[in-house]
């Protein structure tokens, strides 16, 4: 298996990947178990924890809206195959204009959403009231495009409320790694920040600090550590704590990636003041 991340080939050994512990949806563990192994883990795989028909009539609802052209000749909107081209005239992804800005403000998408098995998996999580913060992300990759997300944590990127948040990966369809998947540092939630932070120095975009490294071997080689991965299907959902390291995959194949990022926090909390309002790729949160 050939992988990358943002260009740059990083080896599919034992060295560098391992798997993704799973945990058993049907039924779930009880809250105190589901707490104990996200302490230890950081992070919650859960497979076919949504209904899978579900999730793919989402991605097709969602490559409905590309502009002709985009996907290939005789395939469905489900499908979200990649023809190759992007039309003229697009706007970048997810800015106002392009069919992901207007897409997080549909009632599609807020009904699939507004799932009480997401909600009480929060509150579970978050031993109290959970809400899920305004500020949720659809990401689109096609292969081509090197615009992995880099080895980061997400409290560096929602440092302004409380620190206790979960978040949900939701992949819109399935997901190896050659599609652009997620994958995440093994053991990382346990590391003080400065273990990570002359990585830092190592980056494609020296001014966003916020970024670990765009290099995913060398992060790994750097801290010891293993890229944990799996196949995700439709269905599946992950849920990581705001401390662990994670990164994401060049989408190398025709099917084309499509995700869902969510935050929660508890009702009691205070919410980082850029997480209330709706996402749009330009935002700078």
């Amino acid at each position: 298996m050939k992988l990358s991340s943002n260009g740059i080939p990083i080896p599919f050994s034992p060295e560098l990947f391992g798997p993704l512990r799973a945990t058993g949806t049907d039924p779930l563990p009880d809250p105190v178990a589901l707490r104990e192994r996200l302490r230890a883990d950081g992070y919650l795989f859960l497979p076919g924890f949504l209904d899978r028909e579900e999730v793919l009539r989402l991605r097709g609802r969602y490559f409905s809206r590309l502009p002709p052209g985009f996907l290939a000749p005789g395939t469905s909107a489900r499908d979200g195959v990649f023809s190759g081209r992007v039309p003229e005239g697009l706007p970048e992804h997810g800015v106002a204009g392009h069919p992901a800005h207007d897409f997080v403000r549909s009632e599609s998408f807020d009904r699939f959403l507004d799932d009480p098995r997401l909600r009480k998996l929060a509150t579970d999580l978050l031993d109290g009231d959970a809400r899920m913060l305004p500020r949720r992300i659809l990401r689109h990759f096609h292969r081509g495009v090197r615009r992995a997300s880099r080895a980061h944590v997400d409290f560096d990127y929602m440092d302004e409320g409380s620190p206790d948040v979960v978040t949900t990966w939701i992949p819109v369809g399935d997901c190896p790694p050659q599609s652009g998947a997620l994958v995440y540092l093994e053991g990382s939630h346990r590391l003080p920040s400065e273990a990570y932070e002359s990585l830092r120095d190592t980056t494609d975009r020296p001014g966003d600090r916020r970024q670990i490294c765009h290099d995913l071997e060398f992060t790994a080689r750097s801290l010891g550590r293993r890229w944990l991965w799996t196949d995700f299907a439709a269905g599946d959902v992950m849920v990581h704590v705001p401390r662990i390291v994670h990164a994401s995959l060049d989408a190398t194949t025709d099917a084309m990636r499509l995700s869902v990022d969510t935050r929660f926090i508890r009702q009691s909390d205070t919410p980082d003041p850029r997480w209330l309002r709706a996402w749009s790729a330009d935002d700078g949160a």
